[in-house]
């Protein structure tokens, strides 16, 4: 069974990143960020899952939602995830998102 604990260790670090940050910081960009990252995430999840499927999009639930959101998708994805270097690329996705945000 794959540890997924570095994706979900990110995702957390991210999402308290956020939920911390001021509302100007989410403003300037930092929600959007995460918004698309959370997209990613969901989409990946979603073609692992249901590979015939197209990907729903994960919607806009706000700049105070972003944290939620990107927990959810990445736990999602922790959970279907194959192999290490799915796992390695997912973690880099969330590093270099939080690197955007500036959080």
């Amino acid at each position: 069974m794959l540890d997924t604990t570095p994706l979900t260790r990110a995702v957390d670090h991210f999402a308290d990143r956020l939920r911390a940050a001021p509302q100007s910081r989410l403003q300037r960009g930092a929600a959007a960020e995460a918004l698309a990252l959370a997209r990613e995430l969901a989409r990946r999840a979603q073609r692992l899952e249901e590979p015939d499927t197209e990907p729903r999009e994960m919607p806009d639930a706000g700049m105070f939602a972003a944290a939620d959101q990107i927990m959810v998708a990445g736990n999602d994805l922790a959970i279907v995830l194959r192999n290490e270097a799915e796992l390695a690329e997912a973690v880099g996705l969330v590093e270099e998102a939080q690197r955007r945000a500036a959080v």
